[in-house]
């Protein structure tokens, strides 16, 4: 039995290999129909390349899609500055941190701006994203409909492409990170990463469809135990808590219709009560550092494929009956200070899988 859903996919740089490896299990299990999907930076490239590919040859032809972009991206990442030194790699640390070039990046960024230090604007990943991506085949998809997110610099609002304006520029001004790179104008206008705004938006699955149920896969951790004590550590709480805030936002309203419903003081003919569901591997993403973002490694964009195929999987067997049929994530409990409630463990193909693959054999 088919079930429609709408597709929410969060940003996050590289672990966006999570959610390719996401998608390419949910196109290869053909269970379920994707009937609109809403990416962030990451998140949108792998909307892009979705809809692409569905567009050249249905599943098979966006699962090919999916894999060919992701190879690219690891192609161009050959030549990043940016690498693992080899006690990293014996180890099994996937973080870039130790990297004599991240640490030269790291602290240019934080007193050079990108207009400063990379005047031409050179950008490796929108050549592959221009390479890749056939955008004509993005803004004529019919079966899945596509909202790219970007934050519009002067007014700070949120602002989703649709449509015919779907573009490579509207995709890299989703993923524009300011410190990195330099605004993305569009329409003149100047646009930053959409995360600061919404990561991904919700909303404008409202306006499109009536599918009810709405799938996020996350890959930006919502809660962390401790407080962060390195200037890095700290940033990347930050980073994850700005980007976090926005989807935080949407799901805190949707809670809010739901309860009015449940209650009977709004119509559910008027109303609609929204099923959220949700993938992700918080417990396997706190191991890694906000440095693995930049790692674009193809062992380790492999590695966070196979996590995502696994968690997808373990997804599948305990919610795809409750598709169509009720919420399998709380999100009242979501939004709740109670750390309790988000202690509910990993799959266990998942388990198995983080088992074989944490450390290198002896």
């Amino acid at each position: 039995m088919r079930k429609p859903v709408n597709l929410a996919l969060q940003g996050g740089g590289s672990h966006g290999a999570f959610t390719w490896g996401v998608l390419d299990r949910l196109l290869e299990d053909g269970r379920l129909d994707f009937a609109a999907v809403s990416g962030t930076s990451a998140g949108a490239m792998n909307a892009a390349a979705l809809a692409d590919g569905w567009m050249r040859g249905g599943r098979e032809g966006a699962r090919e899609r999916l894999s060919s972009f992701w190879k690219s991206v690891a192609r161009k990442g050959r030549f990043s500055p940016v690498q693992r030194l080899p006690w990293d790699i014996f180890w099994g640390n996937w973080s870039v941190q130790n990297s004599p070039g991240y640490m030269f990046y790291d602290a240019m960024s934080r007193v050079f701006s990108p207009y400063m230090v990379n005047p031409l604007n050179v950008n490796p990943l929108r050549e592959v994203v221009e390479e890749e991506i056939d955008f004509r085949n993005v803004r004529s998809c019919k079966g899945i409909s596509v909202f790219v997110s970007a934050t519009n610099v002067q007014t700070g609002r949120l602002r989703v492409f649709s449509g015919e304006e779907l573009s490579a520029d509207a995709v890299m001004a989703s993923a524009c990170l300011p410190q990195v790179f330099r605004a993305v104008e569009i329409d003149g206008e100047p646009y930053w990463d959409g995360g600061y705004g919404g990561n991904p938006a919700i909303f404008p699955f409202f306006y499109t469809n009536h599918v009810e149920d709405v799938l996020l896969v996350q890959i930006n951790p919502v809660t962390r135990e401790g407080a962060p004590k390195t200037a890095q550590e700290i940033q990347n709480r930050v980073d994850e808590i700005t980007f976090n805030s926005g989807l935080l936002h949407e799901m805190r309203a949707i809670a809010f219709v739901n309860r009015l419903i449940d209650e009977g003081r709004i119509s559910r003919d008027e109303y609609r009560a929204i099923r959220m569901h949700r993938i992700d591997a918080d417990e396997a993403f706190k191991d890694l550092s906000a440095s693995s973002k930049i790692n674009a490694e193809w062992a380790f964009l492999e590695y966070l494929r196979d996590l995502g195929r696994s968690a997808a999987e373990d997804w599948l067997v305990a919610n795809f009956d409750a598709v169509g049929e009720q919420a399998t994530l709380d999100v009242s409990g979501e939004l709740s200070e109670t750390p309790q409630l988000r202690s509910r463990g990993l799959g266990a193909r998942t388990r198995e899988f983080l088992a074989t693959r944490r450390k290198p054999a002896a």
